[in-house]
């Protein structure tokens, strides 16, 4: 019996009119704005591939720097039939389910630590999903009666964290990284990975991280359960919680 193959799904940027391609793309450059600056800006666009390219918008950005704003129509399309994207499979639960199915297969309250680490001063990401009032009409952990969540903030060195998981017994840690220059938010997650090695601590939590350069196949690179992007809310982060700490429990 032949492979069933997915029906092809191709798609093109959309503008005014279906598949024009057109598109918006914003950036820097280490020039003062004069007439041949706006002119490299609209260079530059073609030579990332952008059809018929011109500048809507330029912006002295001061000491050497201007900003500019480009449109343009893109000429390739993508199949997404032909694409496979990590996710982490469960079920996501509303709060009262959450706290139904942990007090039926735990017994007691879930402790959920979370933390913004290292020099990462954001906290908007993590006080989201810990914070009792959340965001966008999405209550946070500190909401749930069936979890102990204890909110670090930001800023937080990696040992602390790890010897803070310790000492509450946590069943959850939950990192939170927004500052993603230079990709530091990569050396930042491997250190806490590796710590947790260390300690022997690894396979006895479940380690979850989120942020906006986050994806589910990034934080499993990176030896994590799950990760989480933009959108997420903590009902989210819960459910995949509960689920994991069930699915290592009849392992």
């Amino acid at each position: 019996m032949s492979e069933f193959k997915q029906p092809e799904q191709w798609v093109k940027p959309y503008g005014d009119t279906m598949n024009d391609g057109r598109v918006q793309l914003s950036f820097t450059l280490p020039v003062a704005l004069d007439e041949t600056s706006k002119e490299g800006a609209k260079r530059l666009a073609a030579l990332m591939g952008l059809d018929e390219p011109a500048v809507a918008h330029a912006e002295d950005m001061g000491q050497g720097f201007s900003f500019y704003v480009v449109y343009g129509q893109c000429k390739h399309q993508v199949d997404l039939a032909s694409l496979q994207v990590a996710k982490p499979e469960f079920e996501v639960l509303d709060k009262d389910g959450v706290n139904a199915l942990i007090e039926q297969k735990m017994g007691r309250r879930m402790v959920v630590i979370g933390a913004t680490i290292e020099t990462d001063a954001h906290t908007v990401g993590i006080d989201a999903i810990m914070n009792m009032k959340g965001f966008n009409g999405h209550k946070g952990l500190e909401s749930y009666h069936g979890i102990r969540a204890i909110n670090l903030g930001a800023q937080v060195d990696s040992e602390d964290l790890v010897s803070r998981a310790i000492e509450e017994k946590a069943d959850v840690i939950l990192v939170s990284q927004v500052v993603t220059q230079k990709n530091i938010h990569l050396d930042n997650l491997t250190k806490l990975s590796d710590l947790l090695e260390a300690e022997g601590l690894r396979d006895k939590v479940i380690l979850i991280v989120g942020g906006p350069r986050i994806s589910h196949e990034l934080a499993k690179e990176l030896g994590y359960d799950a990760g989480f992007g933009t959108r997420t809310y903590a009902e989210d982060v819960a459910s995949f919680a509960i689920h994991e700490w069930i699915n290592r429990k009849a392992a």
